[in-house]
């Protein structure tokens, strides 16, 4: 049968109905293993993957590689096979790059099938067997204890001291203590099941029995690999415009070269071979076959450099440009706001309220009191001692790291100590004997020797409720109601609340017992825990809200925990908060309006982390999930773009995310988004340069087919310029530092063109200014008598001198004559390469016979500098009214603002 997922209670008690009296140590009998081993199925994961040559083949599903593919046949079938070569090197290579990207990403599905159990323990007729977790089914008894990796879903049917750590599942950091408890509430967060142990968690200490509920995709870590397999992901934003401007590009052009070649059938000026090639050579040279090639090129180089000085490792070259476009961060509280270390912060002993600096498993930070450091006394010197000796957590140094064996609040203890006394230092108390923490105590206590004194003294930490009758017994003037108000009031914070205490031991006694401590304990004071925000995070949130991106916050712990969090790292100036249970109530459009309205999501599940990108995406939001649990995989390769942390995440996460986060730092997010953000204006201001000289090419093609002359430029010049030129100057682009204010600027909006009617004006203007410049040029040099090769030289300089003018223009929206012109030395350098080349081209014998080029006069060169100079002119003088329209209306706009204020 298939279990009930949702419903655990139920399913035990009908599997119990196999047990005589529940005797669950009986187990299954082998042939009823095997039964419902054939109807359900092995316990593992199934996962598919893509073939590479599926992979390769849909590289080519583009509709400018379709017209560049018909170019290259065509031009092959003419018999012009170097210019066929060319165009189907492009393709390849285009092809090679976006099939290298894929097969490097790697399968999530396959690291989560690896997290499952090799072996389980289980009762079958009796007996005690090991067999392989694959070979597990529903009612199987599984015995548990500390070192193993759950194999399945299981309900708890019997505990001792049985605790399992789920936060790669859950997010929580400490491990949970389980219990046999039937849970009166079904509808139960994921991290509050604490009857149930989940496949793929370990168990840290004691051991237990469960019965198997769920197995394979059943099960919770399941549901979340049929998640991961079941997301679809979205195209950039980038790669969504770009596909639109490629199409747009592709059909005009195609549009214009059928009426060009019916036109051209009409006139009869060309035999119909060479009007195939003049249309051919307008197609090539009107189509941006570098607009891929240097697309990448740029992210390649922004990936390059975010990995080099960012810490930061992107694995699509399309997700660096898509953090430039985020509207939302939709990030896992614990280890990525906060440390995942518990920290004591505040100290209450007597009247005193102590706090404490440092945060953090690295034992620096004093005791305060009015921000004065205080010196020791007596009780706050046995708070330490208590906290130090009642554990049984390490603190570990590793170089410059701190680290743990064992519980995290354990370890803010032993961090508090050291805090005080120097790592290392060797007290003067001896074990005797330790009652270890267990759940249905909720306490710890340690006996030991004074060696000093010769004094027995117990100390113990727990659960305030448990330690405050313990107190009174001892006291009856014990002030509870003070003390529970201080519990109350730390917990209003956010923070765990330790009690702590002592008691002195006679010399006959050398072992706790429960009824000892009940017999009465000295109360020390509380300890407030908590895990601290990272003080980076604060800034770079700041950094964001300025920047109009907004951070929301999902996490599995308490709502009041994860708020106090939240206003500390100051999320917004105001935050709501909502619950995993009450999003599950509400219906998709509702879960729209909450993911845009609430800014932390408390004790929620993985399905619910999807849920709230989906619906942050549903309404249009560019959206960035950041986390490092396997539960926060699927909405990781969901969203936009998906972060994971390098050093605490798991292999899941990473798989699933387009991002690392190499040292674990959000604060590097801010950083990456303003990267993300220049890489994208220097890839639109690419485009916006290489758009206008493609479709000048393309004009001087059509216009010469017009009048009826003969064609003043080769295909394969046009491909020179294009493919040598174009690249060649495109690259200072990859070098542009970020314009300034670029993160006091909103995010992009969705949904828009990468050009707007201002640029396409441009775009049409300077197109038409050059071809016409580089006609009339050339007209001139052939009526003064010059041969067609030196005139068909001339003019591609001419469009490669305005293609160098025009840069200037392009990057930099201020004027180019500003403090901008120096901005980017490496242009200058790019510059003086492509001059080279020209002179190359025109000049040696080799290019000249290949390109059909020939010697150019001093005029000639003057010419081609002066027409490159006019463009430069022309968009300037187009630039600086825009740039005074602006200043106009920002003035306007200044005016009536206080206006409205006053």
């Amino acid at each position: 049968m298939k279990p009930n997922i949702k419903n655990y209670q139920k399913t035990v008690a009908s599997l119990s109905k196999n047990y005589a009296q529940e005797d669950f140590e009986s187990g299954l009998s082998q042939i009823e293993a095997k039964k419902r081993l054939e109807a359900d199925g092995l316990n593992q994961l199934v996962t598919e993957t893509t073939p590479k040559w599926k992979l390769f083949v849909r590289q080519f599903n583009n509709m400018i590689i379709y017209i560049l593919i018909f170019a290259a046949l065509l031009t092959l079938v003419m018999g012009h096979v170097s210019d066929a070569v060319i165009i189907g090197f492009v393709v390849i290579v285009n092809a090679l790059i976006g099939y290298y990207q894929e097969v490097n990403a790697s399968d999530a599905l396959e690291k989560i099938k690896s997290m499952l159990s090799t072996q389980a323990t289980v009762y079958r007729e009796g007996q005690r067997l090991d067999v392989p977790a694959e070979e597990l089914v529903s009612g199987d008894v599984v015995f548990l204890e500390a070192g193993d990796s759950v194999p399945a879903d299981l309900r708890i049917i019997d505990i001792d001291s049985l605790r399992i750590q789920e936060s790669a599942l859950t997010g929580e950091a400490d491990s949970v203590e389980k219990t046999i408890q039937t849970l009166a509430d079904n509808d139960v967060a994921l991290a509050e099941q604490t009857n149930i142990a989940f496949a793929s968690t370990s168990v840290t200490n004691g051991s237990g029995l469960g019965v198997v509920v769920a197995t394979a995709e059943q099960t919770e870590i399941g549901k979340i690999s049929l998640e991961v397999k079941g997301v679809k992901e979205r195209k950039t934003p980038l790669m969504r415009e770009i596909d639109g401007l490629g199409k747009g590009v592709s059909y005009v052009v195609i549009g214009a070269a059928i009426v060009l070649f019916i036109i051209g059938m009409l006139l009869e000026t060309h035999s119909l071979s060479i009007l195939s090639l003049a249309v051919v050579t307008m197609i090539v040279g009107s189509i941006p076959e570098g607009l891929p090639a240097t697309t990448s090129v740029i992210l390649a180089m922004g990936v390059s450099d975010m990995a080099k000085k960012k810490h930061t490792i992107v694995k699509s070259l399309p997700a660096v440009e898509t953090l430039g476009s985020v509207d939302i961060i939709a990030t896992d509280k614990t280890g990525t706001l906060t440390k995942n270390e518990m920290t004591v912060k505040d100290i209450y002993i007597d009247n005193h309220h102590y706090e404490v600096t440092g945060d953090g498993y690295e034992p620096k930070g004093e005791i305060t009191e009015f921000k004065n450091r205080v010196e020791l006394n007596q009780h706050l010197t046995l708070f330490l001692d208590a906290g130090y000796e009642a554990n049984d957590t390490t603190l570990i140094k590793e170089g410059d790291t701190w680290s743990l064996n064992g519980e995290p609040t354990d370890g803010s203890f032993l961090t508090l100590y050291h805090k005080i006394y120097e790592y290392g230092y060797k007290n003067q108390y001896q074990e005797l004997d330790m009652i270890p923490f267990d759940s249905d105590y909720r306490y710890m206590a340690k006996l030991v020797l004074d060696t000093e004194t010769n004094q027995k003294i117990l100390f113990i930490k727990g659960s305030p409720d448990k330690l405050f009758p313990m107190a009174t017994t001892q006291d009856p003037r014990f002030n509870k109601v003070k003390w529970d108000s201080k519990v109350e009031d730390l917990s209003l914070q956010g923070k765990r609340v330790v009690a702590v205490g002592y008691q002195l031991i006679s010399d006959g006694v050398n072992e706790i017992t429960h009824d000892l401590l009940f017999s009465g304990i000295t109360f020390l004071g509380l300890a407030g825990i908590i895990d601290p925000p990272r003080e980076e995070v604060i800034g770079s949130l700041k950094e964001m809200r300025k920047a109009g991106v907004e951070v929301n916050m999902i996490t599995g712990d308490h709502p009041l925990t994860a708020k106090t969090i939240g206003e500390k790292l100051g999320l917004a100036d105001k935050i709501s908060v909502i619950t995993g249970p009450e999003w599950d109530k509400m219906s998709e459009e509702e879960q729209q309006i909450a993911a845009l309205n609430y800014q932390v999501f408390a004790r929620t599940t993985p399905k619910n982390k999807l849920e709230i990108i989906s619906a942050l995406q549903a309404s249009e939001k560019i959206t960035a999930m950041t986390g490092d649990g396997v539960n926060d995989a699927p909405a990781l390769k969901k969203a936009d773009i998906g972060v994971a942390m390098g050093i605490k995440g798991t292999d899941v996460a990473k798989d699933s995310a387009d991002m690392i986060l190499a040292d674990d730092n959000f604060a590097t997010m801010s950083v990456a988004i303003k990267e993300g953000r220049r890489i994208y204006d220097n890839i639109k201001k690419s485009i916006l340069f290489l758009l206008p000289t493609s479709f000048a090419e393309g004009l001087i093609i059509a216009i010469t087919i017009l009048m009826q002359r003969d064609m003043p430029l080769q295909a394969t010049q046009l491909l020179w310029i294009n493919m040598v030129s174009a690249i060649t100057i495109q690259f200072a682009f990859i070098f542009e530092p970020a314009e300034e204010g670029i993160m006091e600027k909103p995010p992009r909006k969705t949904g828009r063109g990468l050009m707007n009617k201002r640029d396409i004006f441009q775009m049409t203007y300077v197109s038409i200014l050059m071809a016409i410049i580089s006609i009339i040029s050339y007209e001139w040099l052939i009526y003064t008598g010059a041969d067609q090769v030196t005139a068909s030289t001339m003019m591609v300089n001419i469009i490669v001198f305005s293609k160098i003018f025009y840069l200037f223009n392009i990057r930099t929206s201020k004027l180019a004559f500003s403090r901008s012109f120096f901005t980017n030395p490496k242009a200058f350098l790019i510059i003086g390469i492509m001059i080279v080349l020209q002179l190359i081209l025109t000049y040696v014998p080799v290019m000249q016979g290949a390109f059909h080029t020939g010697s150019m006069t001093g005029l000639e060169w003057l010419i081609s500098v002066l027409c490159g100079l006019v463009v430069l002119i022309v968009v300037e003088i187009d630039k600086f009214i825009r740039l005074r329209i602006q200043i106009r209306h920002n003035q306007k706009v200044s005016v009536q603002k206080e206006i409205r204020v006053s």
